[in-house]
Order: C-alpha cells, then sequence, then structure tokens
C-alpha cells in the first residue's frame, strides 16, 4: 500500500513539474515573439519602407478642405451611392497631384435642429498650394463619350510624339510641340455626361452576370445613335475628367436612347463604372465650408510630444508597480512592454493613421492595461493574507479580477465603438486606436501576464 502511494505521488509530481516547464517554454517563446515584434516595429520605421508608421494630417503636415455636398435633389435611398462616386471621382483628382497616401473621405455631420448635412473631407499631406488644390477639387466632374480615329489620323499623330521624344532626348524645348498635341486613338464627339440621364447596375436573366445600363434623354438618344450608326465594329471610349474609365465595342446601331455595356464584370466592377458615369452626368454640388493648413513643424512637434508623454507615463507607471508590488510589478512591467510592442506592431500592419487623439487613446489604453493588473495584484494580495499558497493565490487572484476587468472593459469597447460609429474623423482615429488598445490589453493582462507570474512563482 505504502509503494502504491509513493508511485502515484510520484506520477503526479511528474505531471505536475511537466506542465510548469511546458508553461516556461511557453514564456520563452512569448518574450521571443516580443522580442522580435520590437525589431520589426523598430527597424521597420526607415525612410521610404511600406511598414512606416502612417501619420494623419495633424502630424504629419498638410492641407486639409472640408465641402458640404448638396444632397437635396437626390432620392433617400441614392444619396449614399451619390456619395460614393462623388468621393471616386475626387480620389482621381487628388491623385493628380502624385501626394503619398491622400484621404478621401464622407461622413455626416450633424447640425442640430436643421438635420444633418453630408460632406466631403480631403486631407492632404505635404501640400501647401491650396488654391490650386480648391480649384481643381471644385470642378464639376466632366464626362466625355470618344470616338475612334481613322487609322491614317492616328499613325501621323504617333509619328508626331516620336519626334516630340526625339527633340526631348537631344534637350530640345517642346513645350510649344506638346501643347497642340491631340490623343491619337480617339476624336471628341457632342455626346456628354450632361445628355445620360443614368446609368445603373442590372443582371443577365439568363447568365446572371452583371453589366451597366445607359438611358440617355431625347437629344442625347439621337447623338449616340448616329455615333453608335457610325462607328459598328469599333470602341467607342468614356472618358471621365479626361481620363477613359470605360472602352466598349459597339456591335450595332442603337437607337431609343438605351445601351447596355457588358464584358465580365464583377458586381463591384459593375458598380463603381455606373457611379463613375452617373457622376459625370449628375454631379452633386459641392461648396467649399472649410480649410486649414497644418505646418510640418507643428506636426512634428505634437508628435514628439506625445511620443515623450507616453514613454514617460508607462515609467512613471513602471516605477510604481516595481515599489509598490516588487516581483509582480516587474512581471507587470514586461507584459506592459509586450503589450505596447504589440499595439505598435498592429498600428503598422493594419496601416492605421496615427494622429495626436489616436496617441492619447493609445496612452489611455496603457492606462487601462495598469489598471487590470492593479486589480489583479490586490486579488493576489487579498488571498495571500488568507494563508493561501502562492499557486492558488495567483489563480484566484485572476479570477476574483476577472469581473471587474470584464465590467469596465467591455463598457470602455462600446464607448469607443459608439464614438467610432457617430464621431468625426477625428474623433474615429481616437475610438479606433483605443479600441484596439483595448482588446491588446485584455490579452496581455490576463494571458501573457498570467504566464508570466506562473512561469516564475509556481514550481520555484
Amino acid at each position: 500500500m505504502y509503494m502504491y502511494i509513493c508511485q502515484v505521488e510520484g506520477t503526479r509530481n511528474l505531471l505536475y513539474y511537466g506542465w510548469v516547464m511546458k508553461s516556461r517554454v511557453y514564456v520563452v517563446l512569448i518574450l521571443l515573439a516580443g522580442m522580435l515584434l520590437g525589431y520589426f516595429t523598430y527597424s521597420a520605421q526607415s525612410a521610404g519602407s511600406r511598414w512606416n508608421f502612417k501619420l494623419g494630417l495633424d502630424l504629419r503636415g498638410g492641407t486639409q478642405l472640408v465641402y458640404n455636398a448638396d444632397t437635396s435633389r437626390l432620392a433617400g435611398g441614392d444619396v449614399d451611392d451619390a456619395m460614393s462616386a462623388l468621393r471616386d471621382v475626387i480620389e482621381r483628382r487628388v491623385n493628380l497631384f502624385g501626394i503619398t497616401e491622400p484621404t478621401v473621405q464622407t461622413e455626416t455631420a450633424n447640425i442640430g435642429v436643421e438635420g444633418s448635412q453630408r460632406r466631403l473631407i480631403v486631407e492632404l499631406p505635404g501640400v501647401s498650394a491650396i488654391d490650386e488644390a480648391v480649384a481643381l477639387i471644385g470642378q464639376t466632374p466632366t464626362l466625355e463619350f470618344k470616338t475612334e480615329r481613322l487609322t491614317e489620323e492616328r499613325d501621323v499623330i504617333l509619328k508626331k510624339i516620336e519626334e516630340i521624344k526625339k527633340k526631348q532626348e537631344s534637350g530640345t524645348d517642346t513645350s510649344k510641340d506638346i501643347e497642340t498635341l491631340k490623343d491619337p486613338y480617339y476624336i471628341d464627339s457632342q455626346l456628354t455626361g450632361r445628355f445620360l440621364k443614368t446609368a445603373r447596375v442590372e443582371f443577365n436573366s439568363q447568365t446572371s452576370e452583371p453589366y451597366v445600363s445607359l438611358e440617355f434623354n431625347d437629344e442625347g438618344a439621337n447623338l449616340f445613335a448616329k455615333i453608335t450608326r457610325d462607328n459598328v465594329g469599333k470602341n467607342v471610349a468614356i472618358y471621365l475628367d479626361g481620363q477613359p474609365i470605360s472602352q466598349p465595342r459597339v456591335n450595332e446601331e442603337i437607337t431609343g436612347g438605351k445601351a447596355q455595356i457588358s464584358g465580365g464584370f464583377t458586381p463591384q466592377e459593375a458598380k463603381l463604372l455606373a457611379g463613375r458615369l452617373n457622376s459625370g452626368a449628375l454631379p452633386i454640388p459641392i461648396a467649399l465650408v472649410a480649410s486649414s493648413k497644418v505646418g510640418a513643424t507643428l506636426g512634428e512637434g505634437a508628435f514628439e510630444r506625445g511620443t515623450t508623454a507616453a514613454l514617460y507615463g508607462y515609467l512613471a507607471v513602471i516605477i510604481f508597480l516595481i515599489a509598490w508590488y516588487r516581483v509582480p510589478g516587474l512581471i507587470a512591467a514586461l507584459s506592459l512592454a509586450i503589450y505596447a510592442v504589440i499595439v505598435l506592431a498592429l498600428f503598422k500592419l493594419l496601416s492605421v493613421t496615427l494622429t495626436a487623439a489616436g496617441i492619447a487613446g493609445f496612452i489611455l489604453s496603457l492606462g487601462m492595461a495598469v489598471d487590470a493588473n492593479v486589480l489583479i495584484f490586490e486579488r493576489m494580495k487579498e488571498e495571500k493574507k488568507r494563508g493561501k499558497q502562492i499557486s492558488v493565490a495567483i489563480g484566484e487572484g485572476f479570477s476574483r479580477a476577472w469581473t471587474s476587468i470584464r465590467d469596465s472593459n467591455i463598457s470602455s469597447l462600446i464607448t469607443a465603438i459608439i464614438l467610432f460609429w457617430f464621431g468625426t474623423s477625428l474623433v474615429q482615429g481616437f475610438a479606433l486606436v483605443w479600441m484596439i488598445g483595448i482588446a491588446t490589453s485584455l490579452f496581455a493582462s490576463l494571458v501573457i501576464t498570467k504566464m508570466l507570474m506562473r512561469a516564475v512563482y509556481v514550481g520555484s
């Protein structure tokens, strides 16, 4: 009997120490992963790297333009599609600046008892020529239908292009030649976006493939019939703001003012084309209501002050934790460091745009992670005062603190979601960073800290 009891106890001890060793292996892996993430976060922050932190306008400097969109003439169900089409047009124009990472977004602004107003926000990092940006963005979208040139005309223009290239290579001034240069492939017609009544996505009843249907007004129907009659077997190019968006081939003369554009579209591609056609035919009037310019010096100063505040706050918290809780405080400091590295790596991988408000959200989530550790350690101290072993006190501390941690984080997460859903772009940046921080702080406090505590105390 004695031998049997000894064998059982020996087996239990082996299993127990095996579990302890396994948990310590996991801790080593977590620490290595944290070090690798830290190295990635630091080393990837270099000029030209695709993993650089994406800084918002308030940190990087540039120009912000805010427009009110007049949607009063649109039916309620068409407003979202119209705003999406408008944003697409403006994005195409912004890209003409050659700007790195421009931001074009729409939002609904509450204006008190008068209801809400649809707005378009354009952020142009590094742009100082505000007047030029306003002039380009504020133009009405131009939709044009163009027909193919004759082969002889095309060859003449292409030959002239080659001659201009040779002159440029020799250093000759070709500015006057370029001014007279024409599109070698297409020629303007009288058919423009003002003759197009609507464009919409429909689906073939037999194949279920999407296509874009066009409907012209009476004058446009006559022009379109003439164009298709004269260009059977040729392409008719559709240009928006001087750039081709579609080049459908004419199979036959089309009368009646209705036509279809098909050709293996996905539903998203068909919807995008219809939106672009409608934006040229039925543009939404926009009016500039605000413009602001953020200097690079101001943005750089805000970023440096924000990161300095975060660093000093982290060091102050670490000193307090170590002074008050000793070894558990040191473990919490290590857990918080891993938390910070994970959050910063997520900012890079998810291309989160960092703003001054976003940095504030990160600092706030760091405080919440500290609060969770304090709750856990206080519960552990209470269990130890009751005479329980350290392994039991650790488990009870995490278990008893979980309810408070859960409630505070869920309430904060709900608040962040509401801010993100109803807030403006600046508030949304704060809310997004806060949500990422909340989720990561829960993982750091309840998983990483717990594993570090057990690896240090249990079995030692």
